[in-house]
């Protein structure tokens, strides 16, 4: 393998549309009052900046603890040795720092200078998402090593990614948005607790306390079911509270996916035939983004 086939390989890049389904739901209903095409892809990049970054991080913090020694999934590159870890954290410095500046020029381009304050929140939003990024396997007190993994993921990938975008553009919110930005969040968490599920032998082996380790095969089953019903649940109260037309409704075609998997995940007694399931929740995830988006 190639240096330039490693690095993409270390960026994960089947993660991205996951990443970025936050953004186009927060877009699509700002969309209704405001809508910048340039300030949509400046989010875009910067999430994707984000999730790259936390892609490395998890590459190189798992690679020199040695959780990666044994996978089911894709190989990792520093712990195959393709790429060092002195250049992963070259690679995750430039990422950090590309990032940091798309995300001050985004909450310039959104607020200007008369917004001080909420640029200031925003601007600590990004150091805290940035940090966030690195922290899940990077470090002593690594918070995937703890089980938090999936607080952070719901927080950062849904309320966060949801609402925050919804402010970006219209610079205000609702509480309803609560519920799509919660579904967001549990669909993405949902993806992340197949991984841990997956992972489960080796992460406990490594001793790294996922909650999916901490839980038990059983009861992981039983909360990645939650994760995707309660999830879609909030889609639909949300649909029904601004009911306009049928059409609101075709989202619905991105939950047959979601049902098929919760019954896979339940009747499943070998962990590493759940890597197929990962990108099939991803991508229902993103397809539901963008049916919600346009349709609602």
């Amino acid at each position: 393998m190639t240096k330039i086939k490693a690095w993409f390989a270390a960026a994960r890049l089947r993660t991205l549309p996951l990443s970025v389904s936050g953004i186009i739901v927060g877009a699509g209903l700002a969309s209704h009052y405001y809508y910048s095409s340039v300030l949509f892809w400046l989010a875009i990049l910067v999430t994707i900046g984000f999730q790259v970054l936390s892609n490395f991080a998890n590459d190189y913090g798992d690679g020199i603890r040695g959780t990666d020694t044994v996978r089911h999934g894709e190989k990792r590159m520093v712990a195959s040795g393709i790429i060092s870890p002195k250049e992963m954290k070259i690679g995750m410095i430039i990422t950090g720092i590309i990032t940091f500046f798309l995300a001050t020029f985004l909450i310039f381009r959104a607020f200007g200078n008369e917004n001080f304050v909420i640029s200031f929140i925003f601007f600590n939003l990004t150091i805290v998402s940035i940090i966030a990024a690195v922290k899940y396997t990077v470090g002593k007190r690594a918070y995937g090593y703890s089980g938090l993994g999936d607080v952070f993921v719901f927080l950062f990938f849904g309320l966060l990614s949801v609402l925050g975008s919804y402010y970006l553009f219209t610079h205000q919110l609702q509480w309803q948005l609560l519920l799509p930005a919660t579904a967001i969040g549990c669909f993405s968490t949902a993806v992340l607790n197949l991984n841990n599920m997956r992972d489960i032998e080796n992460d406990a082996a490594a001793k790294k306390l996922t909650l999916v380790v901490k839980l038990g095969s059983t009861k992981a089953k039983k909360y990645h079911a939650f994760l995707l019903l309660f999830g879609m649940l909030c889609a639909v109260l949300y649909t029904i509270i601004n009911y306009r037309e049928p059409l609101q409704f075709i989202y619905l075609i991105a939950f047959i996916p979601f049902l098929l998997n919760i019954k896979t995940v339940l009747k499943n007694k070998s962990p590493m035939l759940l890597d197929g399931e990962l990108k099939k929740v991803a991508l229902s995830t993103f397809l539901f983004a963008i049916l919600f988006s346009i349709f609602m």
